[in-house]
């Protein structure tokens, strides 16, 4: 079992390390000590994505001839590399998925707090909201912030569900990248579609050609990055403020001993904001100090973490 510091360069996730060894916690260092990876599963070969399977492919050797190699298949036909294309681009749709499902409860609660039904939202970077409306095509002359803000959230929802043409935010992009998109075939045309159709093509009887899926598989990533992911960010800066560089403390650092100690671990900046906010009630600080503690420190974990 590999000592502690060669876990980690940090010296205090090395101290942590030590720590939960000697109390016999279980990390995730330990069990991927334990864990004896498959090696057909390491090399993308192993295709469970019907129920005739799971083909198992060994990674074809350097020596062997293109006869040989040809006849490696699963049971729908499916070669080596297109059983590693379906297994990557699966999982790029997992992770688009996730990262724009977050777009999406951005949206969701910003076209609710300009509808007045989620409290403690309000517009805060108005030039950012404006800057987004001019992005979207959204009119904004003579008319009041509420009525922009609520445009705004509905077109970033329109994106997800988007049937025909090109994201918006797309745009945005220099013109000489965009122009590599059009001509590989990748730029994005609606978030869910791309998300969706690269769950399409790598069911059984779809797609069988790897190069065409790793297309699939660009497409969806850029719908994620150039879709959900910045439709979360800008609308988030809308709510909370542009953030702006700050100096601050990491690490265990961060942890106070006199105070009351929240550690928030996520991805939803709409609710750290909201518990932030609760934090420095009034209410909520005297109880602190009721309890022995001199306030209540806020510290995040991971996406928070910034």
């Amino acid at each position: 079992m590999a000592q502690a510091e060669e876990r980690s360069i940090d010296r205090a996730t090395v101290q942590m390390l030590e720590k939960a060894s000697a109390d016999g916690v279980n990390t995730v260092f330990d069990r991927a000590d334990a864990m004896r990876p498959c090696p057909i599963g390491a090399a993308g070969s192993c295709c469970k994505n019907c129920s005739m399977g799971p083909c198992r492919l060994p990674a074809p050797k350097k020596a062997e001839s293109e006869e040989d190699r040809a006849k490696r298949r699963g049971v729908c036909g499916a070669t080596v590399e297109t059983i590693a294309a379906r297994n990557f681009i699966r999982m790029i749709a997992g992770g688009a998925a996730a990262h724009s499902d977050h777009g999406r409860g951005v949206a969701q609660t910003f076209v609710e707090a300009m509808n007045g039904n989620a409290p403690g939202y309000e517009v805060k970077d108005e030039q950012k909201l404006l800057q987004v409306a001019l992005d979207f095509g959204i009119e904004i002359t003579d008319r009041s912030v509420e009525e922009i803000a609520k445009d705004v959230g509905e077109a970033a929802l329109a994106e997800f569900g988007r049937q025909d043409g090109e994201l918006h935010f797309v745009k945005r992009a220099p013109l000489k990248r965009q122009a590599v998109w059009k001509e590989m075939g990748v730029t994005p045309r609606g978030i869910d579609r791309e998300i969706v159709e690269v769950m399409h093509r790598t069911h059984i009887g779809v797609d069988m050609d790897y190069e065409n899926l790793m297309v699939q598989g660009t497409r969806c990533t850029i719908g994620d990055g150039w879709g959900g992911s910045m439709i979360a960010t800008e609308l988030q800066d809308i709510l909370f403020g542009t953030p702006v560089p700050v100096i601050g403390r990491a690490n265990f650092g961060v942890l106070k001993e006199d105070e009351v100690n929240v550690i928030v671990h996520g991805h939803e900046s709409l609710l750290s904001e909201m518990i932030v906010m609760a934090a420095q009630d009034e209410e909520m600080v005297n109880l602190a100090k009721e309890k022995g503690a001199e306030g209540i420190n806020i510290a995040g974990m991971c996406v928070h973490g910034q």
